[in-house]
């Protein structure tokens, strides 16, 4: 740990939090729309890096580089696959939710199904993101600033010791942040964290692969290209971490769940002034999807030539950014894995807050026929996300203990929260006879379903083919409920809030990045450099 190493991290982790600061001081925060959707006023450029930096949390640094390293970079299918699941959103899903005036992804479903619908999706997110994604979220990025840092280490503690200091440290300035300002101001951070995330991805193969040739770059990327080869595979086979059949099924199905109908990314697109600025950002953040394995993977391709037998794989990313990079990209690359992890971890809160005050607390209120103004609404909101940080904040640390590699783990648990909706959203666009009655009856069928297949009975089926079996069975139990309810019929209700015009020219951007979609996963196989 350099002096320098300290100061630059702290220099660019304050020079965000400035730019920020500045850019949101002229607009207090005082409505629901302005703390949860930046009053609709963000453009593509903000959207898309928006996207892009809520999803790359320091759980993709850590658990990406830890699969990587003890198996191969067949984990990749996650985030380049999802390109066609993120195209499709923007040219099907984003009309239908700017259409309907739809705030929240609940709502949208109250307005499709019924409010005891919304309220049920409403608890369902609720408990994902509190139980899954925020303590998840905190435990990546302890890890990460832990491994590269450790601050602590002349107090001598331990290393669960400083993983609780690590989670407690980014929960409280994260907490900060989204209370004080808003999705504007997480909005901002993460455009200006995509630009060191971009440089982070220029500088780090140089550095790495001069380290690995120790000194000469081209004779550093030669190792890696010609030894442990195997690691090198992204068509994952069965007994993979992540099979390559996998992404036809379950990891498809949870790709377009959750570029589509995860709140706390769809709320950032909703954020955009225009359907049009809504499709770019997406279309924005694909390409940063594409880039990702040459900007996040490549730590622990060169962990596996650099270390043997690690006895807490989850430290490979950070230890490879220690010994390879100069003090000053290691302050730069800590910025940034700290702000993502904020990133993610304040868009999660502000979506947790948005789905109970607007969907929760607001209709409770209003049943009860008390007054309900803008100023209340704000402030149990932010009110609200100080209790759940607390809840993450003590959730978090026992991540530790987790059997399985950190990256499956959450998928897994992500699984058992994510489907249910998906399958009821998905049923609710195609159809316009599902009732009420079946959406709440098919969410229940497959949560206890989930944890039967997958906690209680041993069954060796990947758990990806497990979900698109247990998917299809729930549409199965849906539409035999309807049948029970033969003179139901949805009618959509259409509010246009915003312009509603589409990309004139997506078609065009979209198959090109299909093409550099299949392309990659081609480059890293036997037909290329595997």
């Amino acid at each position: 740990m350099s002096i320098l190493s300290i100061i630059s991290f702290l220099l660019i982790t304050g020079l965000i939090a400035l730019i920020s600061g500045i850019k949101t001081r002229t607009k207090k925060v005082q409505t629901t729309k302005g703390l949860f959707f930046a009053d609709h006023n963000n453009n593509f450029l903000i959207v898309g890096g928006a996207l892009l930096l809520s999803n790359i949390s320091a759980n993709q640094f850590i658990g990406e580089n830890e699969s990587i390293y003890t198996n191969n970079m067949s984990v990749i299918a996650w985030g380049v696959s999802s390109v066609l699941a993120m195209l499709l959103v923007a040219e099907f899903f984003l009309p239908i939710y700017f259409r309907t005036g739809a705030m929240t992804i609940p709502d949208y479903l109250g307005k499709r199904y019924d409010d005891s619908t919304k309220k049920l999706v409403s608890i369902v997110f609720l408990c994902s993101y509190i139980v899954n994604l925020l303590p998840a979220v905190l435990y990546g990025g302890a890890v990460a600033l832990t491994g590269m840092f450790n601050f602590l280490q002349p107090l001598q503690l331990t290393y669960w010791q400083n993983i609780w200091i690590m989670v407690w440290l980014i929960g409280l300035t994260g907490c900060a942040y989204s209370v004080l300002g808003g999705l504007r101001a997480i909005s901002i951070s993460d455009t200006i964290l995509s630009i060191g995330f971009l440089t982070i991805g220029i500088a780090f193969p140089y550095f790495g692969f001069k380290f690995l040739g120790n000194g000469d770059w081209s004779k550093g990327l030669h190792v890696l290209l010609s030894q442990h080869t195997e690691h090198l595979n992204s068509i994952g086979t069965q007994s993979d971490e992540i099979p390559f059949s996998t992404i036809f099924t379950g990891m498809f199905i949870m790709n377009l769940y959750y570029w589509g109908m995860e709140q706390f990314i769809v709320q950032q697109a909703l954020s955009a002034k225009s359907l049009s600025h809504s499709q770019k950002g997406m279309g924005l953040a694909c390409l940063g999807k594409l880039l990702c394995p040459f900007i996040i993977n490549i730590p622990g391709l060169l962990g596996v030539h650099l270390y043997k037998n690690l006895e807490n794989t989850a430290e490979v990313f950070p230890l490879v950014v220690k010994d390879t990079l100069p003090s000053i990209m290691i302050g730069l690359t800590a910025a940034v894995v700290l702000g993502a992890a904020i990133s993610t971890f304040n868009a999660g809160l502000n979506s947790s807050s948005t789905l109970f005050v607007l969907n929760l607390y607001k209709p409770w209120l209003e049943k009860r026929n008390k007054e309900v103004t803008e100023k209340h609404l704000v402030y149990t909101g932010r009110k609200f996300e100080i209790i759940v940080s607390g809840l993450a904040m003590f959730s978090a640390p026992f991540i530790l203990f987790s059997k399985a590699g950190f990256y499956t783990y959450l998928q897994q648990l992500a699984g058992m929260f994510c489907l249910p909706i998906f399958t009821i959203i998905l049923i609710g666009f195609i159809s316009k006879k599902v009732p009420p009655q079946a959406a709440k009856i098919g969410m229940i069928f497959f949560i206890l379903s989930y944890v039967i297949f997958n906690y209680i009975l041993d069954i060796q089926l990947h758990y990806l083919h497990m979900l698109a079996i247990l998917f299809l069975f729930t549409v199965g139990c849906m539409l035999f409920v309807s049948k029970f309810y033969p003179n139901y019929h949805y009618t959509e209700i259409k509010l246009e809030s915003v312009e509603l015009s589409p990309w004139k020219n997506r078609y065009w951007y979209f198959t090109a990045l299909l093409i550099g979609m299949v392309g990659i996963f081609v480059l890293f196989s036997k037909w290329g450099i595997a």
